[in-house]
């Protein structure tokens, strides 16, 4: 809709890399406040983050690049472009756990109470980075007319498809992660066993991708084969993943 948020003379801010950092931002600031009522090391759980964020930028940038190498193949100057948009979750996530697992073993922090720690924040944080894809008209929804709903980029530098209605994917998906979010906050005040939040993020996100991936209209994310695109693939992992991990915690909880 509006990619470009402010733009005097040379300078441009990008609506979508702003609402990235946004993102981010109230992400981090929910994961402070939660560190403080626990008692965990507010510099550790930040400098956390910070490492994450840098992983999760570099993983979905190299995962859309993937995905799109015939592009960027004639473009490489284009590859360092992410605030015009182009970052894959799931790669972001990809590299951002090892990287999480590495730094909590350094640091001396406790795996799953860490990782439940962030899950709402993550919830959060994308769905806010979902309106920038919506700003910036990446990850665009399929062709929708005379859905009511349906919205119509205009703008030269949208990177959806102009003059069409389509369907508002990225709309979806923060709405989608908004209520994912909600459902940890309520699950937090009833959690049995550390890692819960965690997972059961993780399998709600895998749903949420899952279905919005039928209403995506960009071709170019990729596919595994005709119908199932790759993120779909890797939601049906991450479920059974994050199934057999809520089992396996809980059984383990109910030993001690």
């Amino acid at each position: 809709m509006y990619p470009v948020l402010i733009k005097i003379g040379p300078l441009t801010i990008h609506t979508y890399g702003f609402l990235i950092a946004i993102g981010f931002l109230v992400a981090l600031w929910l994961a402070v406040r939660e560190a403080r009522k626990n008692d965990i090391s507010q510099d550790k759980l930040i400098d956390l983050a910070f490492y994450c964020l840098l992983a999760a930028i570099i993983g979905s940038r190299l995962f859309f690049i993937a995905t799109n190498w015939g592009y960027y193949r004639g473009h490489p100057v284009d590859m360092l472009k992410i605030w015009e948009g182009g970052l894959v979750f799931y790669g972001g996530l990809i590299f951002a756990v090892p990287t999480a697992l590495w730094f909590i073993r350094r640091a001396g922090l406790q795996l799953w109470r860490t990782f439940d720690l962030f899950a709402p924040s993550i919830a959060i944080g994308h769905a806010i980075g979902r309106l920038g894809c919506f700003c910036a008209g990446c990850c665009y929804g399929k062709p929708a007319e005379g859905l009511p709903w349906a919205v119509i980029f205009t703008d030269p530098h949208t990177l959806a498809i102009r003059g069409v209605p389509l369907h508002p994917s990225q709309i979806y998906e923060a709405a989608g992660e908004f209520i994912n979010f909600l459902l940890l906050i309520m699950l937090r005040k009833r959690q049995t066993f550390e890692g819960q939040l965690f997972w059961v993020y993780i399998m709600n996100y895998a749903v949420i991708r899952a279905v919005i991936e039928l209403f995506r209209g960009d071709e170019v994310r990729g596919f595994i084969v005709r119908g199932i695109s790759i993120s779909q693939g890797i939601s049906f992992l991450l479920f059974a993943s994050a199934a057999f991990m809520l089992i396996k915690l809980q059984k383990e909880a109910r030993k001690q």
